[in-house]
């Protein structure tokens, strides 16, 4: 489903945000990726979306090389994947319906299409009731599972999930992590960005990035370095 050929991305005036990375994740598969803040894990998302390209490398999604996508073809792309950030950027002048209804509108979906697929992405998140709710007025867990059903409104093939968890408290993290594990198993492709040791420590694959460099598995810090 996605594959890194030898992929490196370099800023000017800066530290290389990744160096020579070559991984593949399965279609199906459900994949965190952890590291420290800089490691390259929100960069290595960002290729995938096109919304970087590779200094050097190639990014491939089902055998597309991503990177020589042209601009009127990022749309497109961009159907295949559900996008969420670590700031939902939920639109505040419109209700829970009408952000969650955006990306079916902007594809030309008709209204009343975009209106059903929207409430049932809500009832998928636990929010049917909340449709017609400000996103002001919401708590942090709920503007984040709004952002979900945003993502998967357009039923996509993989979610690529920065840091979802970062801002929320423990129980508002573990529900977003179960409604993401609740789509893998359905059969979408999730990766997904963490600090989180609790959802790390339970991972069937983790992909650790340091300085750029990506590499398999991931171990606790040691208790020093959690105090330093």
């Amino acid at each position: 489903m996605i594959e890194f050929h030898n992929v490196s991305k370099r800023y000017a005036g800066a530290a290389p945000a990744l160096v020579d990375v070559s991984l593949a994740i399965s279609s199906g598969e459900l994949a965190f990726l952890a590291g420290p803040s800089g490691a390259g894990k929100s960069t290595l998302l960002k290729m995938i979306a096109a919304i970087e390209r590779p200094s050097s490398g190639t990014v491939l999604l089902n055998g597309q090389d991503v990177g020589a996508i042209k601009q009127r073809g990022l749309p497109y792309l961009r159907r295949k994947l559900g996008l969420i950030l670590q700031e939902q950027r939920l639109l505040m002048d419109r209700n829970v319906l009408a952000n969650v209804m955006l990306p079916l509108m902007v594809a030309g979906a008709a209204p009343a299409e975009a209106d059903r697929r929207a409430r049932a992405a809500l009832a998928r998140v636990g929010l049917p009731d909340r449709a017609g709710s400000m996103p002001v007025s919401l708590s942090g867990g709920e503007q984040q599972r709004v952002a979900i059903a945003r993502a998967i409104v357009h039923r996509p093939q993989v979610i690529l999930a920065d840091e979802p968890t970062a801002n929320l408290d423990r129980d508002s993290a573990d529900l977003v992590l179960g409604l993401l594990q609740d789509f893998n198993r359905a059969g979408v492709t999730c990766v997904i960005s963490t600090h989180d040791e609790h959802f790390l420590q339970h991972a069937s694959r983790v992909i650790y990035l340091s300085h750029g460099r990506a590499s398999e598995g991931w171990q606790r810090r040691p208790v020093a370095e959690d105090a330093a």
